[in-house]
């Protein structure tokens, strides 16, 4: 995943107001009443720069420990070094950082946890670093809050018939095949949940929905070009065609006209 997994720090810190706006509380509370008492271990696959900690950490009780795991040791280096987040108590939380590919992933790599989380990670794997995640979940057999895994589903406002065109082709590039991956994309959430209830075990998934506009026109401005880059990226023909939709786009969102609701699916699963 390391070659071709390129998250900015950049990125991660301008989206992460709204992933924090758009998480379900209610799953964390969910997950916070079927985690057994005394200190929690909380591995968080994906990490980052580690915000789903600094979400998270404030709504369950303390003490916490957590593990950080990321293919990019820069990026939880970060998040190491940064000022640790305080429980629902008070206190700091203790965090300890691993780096390795999901692909091998292993239940020992999870040994003790009360809780296992992730973040915007589930479409970005193959079906077999999936299927490894779930597996290692499993055989550890806490719980486990998957957070942000796309949909697919985008509402622009004001609506255009080409914005169908670009989210399929946003979709197929999400589920592309790179360097010999092909990634889940938006089946991520619905693949995982399946392998959970095949296990033997309970899920509840949440909608958890991105609503971008003029309160953050810089967050919105970003991820309608990375958007609309990567359909065309998926589908180079419209790139000519579609000129005058991103010109069309990139004015209203200038003059505060353009608003985006992006879907993503929260699930919890539990044995």
């Amino acid at each position: 995943m390391s070659e071709i997994i390129e998250v900015s720090s950049d990125w991660l810190a301008l989206r992460e107001s709204e992933d924090a706006r758009a998480r379900s509380r209610d799953l964390a509370f969910a997950a916070a009443g079927r985690l057994a008492p005394g200190p929690l271990v909380i591995h968080d696959l994906g990490s980052g720069t580690g915000s789903m900690m600094r979400w998270l950490a404030p709504l369950l009780p303390g003490p916490q420990v957590w593990v950080l795991h990321d293919w990019n040791p820069e990026l939880i280096g970060r998040a190491a070094n940064d000022d640790a987040p305080l429980d629902r108590d008070g206190r700091p939380v203790s965090v300890r950082t691993r780096t390795g590919e999901l692909e091998r992933l292993d239940p020992d790599d999870l040994e003790p946890a009360s809780l296992v989380t992730a973040s915007a990670l589930l479409d970005v794997l193959t079906s077999a670093e999936l299927r490894a995640v779930v597996r290692a979940c499993v055989a550890v057999g806490c719980p486990v809050l998957l957070s942000l895994s796309v949909t697919g589903e985008v509402q622009l406002d004001p609506r255009d018939p080409r914005d169908a065109v670009v989210a399929a082709s946003f979709n197929a590039h999400q589920q592309r095949l790179v360097s010999g991956r092909r990634l889940v994309g938006p089946t991520a959430a619905e693949i995982a949940e399946h392998l959970f209830l095949e296990a033997g075990w309970s899920t509840r998934t949440e909608v958890a929905s991105w609503r971008l506009g003029d309160d953050d026109p810089r967050l919105l401005e970003q991820w309608f070009d990375g958007w609309l880059d990567a359909a065309l990226e998926e589908r180079p023909d419209l790139r000519a065609k579609y000129a005058p939709y991103r010109e069309l786009r990139s004015s209203q969102l200038r003059r505060g006209e353009l608003t985006a609701v992006v879907v993503h699916t929260d699930l919890l699963a539990w044995p």
